[in-house]
């Protein structure tokens, strides 16, 4: 497993759990959105490993998956502490955002790698 690709991702699947939680926080239009959002982010953490670890099928999906249930971990757990969720919602948002990212790694490492722009 590429553990900077994998640090990388979880880091910005991060970042953007975070900016929701607290935007979620503040706008309650905002955490209405709280469940498709997270699973959304957590798909892009996933997407994000193989699209720069660019290995095999088997480190894709595992290095989605982490991404996107670490990244989700965090915000829900923030959103916990906030008291905006039920701690309960931790081990049901870990594991569908989870699988969010697997789905997210799946998508990552079925699409061609990129082509680099010309000088």
């Amino acid at each position: 497993m590429n553990r900077r690709a994998l640090a990388v991702a979880t880091a910005i699947g991060i970042v953007l759990q975070v900016a929701m939680v607290i935007g979620g926080h503040l706008d309650p239009a905002v955490k209405a959105a709280y469940a498709i959002g997270g699973m959304g982010f957590s798909l892009i953490a996933g997407w994000i490993y193989p699209r720069m670890a660019r290995g095999r099928w088997g480190p894709a999906l595992a290095g989605g998956a982490i991404a996107g249930g670490v990244c989700a971990f965090v915000g829900i757990a923030l959103s916990a502490v906030l008291k905006d969720v039920p701690v309960s919602l931790l081990a049901l948002g870990t594991i569908s955002s989870l699988i969010a990212g697997l789905i997210g790694g799946a998508v990552g490492r079925a699409l061609p790698p990129a082509k680099r722009a010309r000088d």
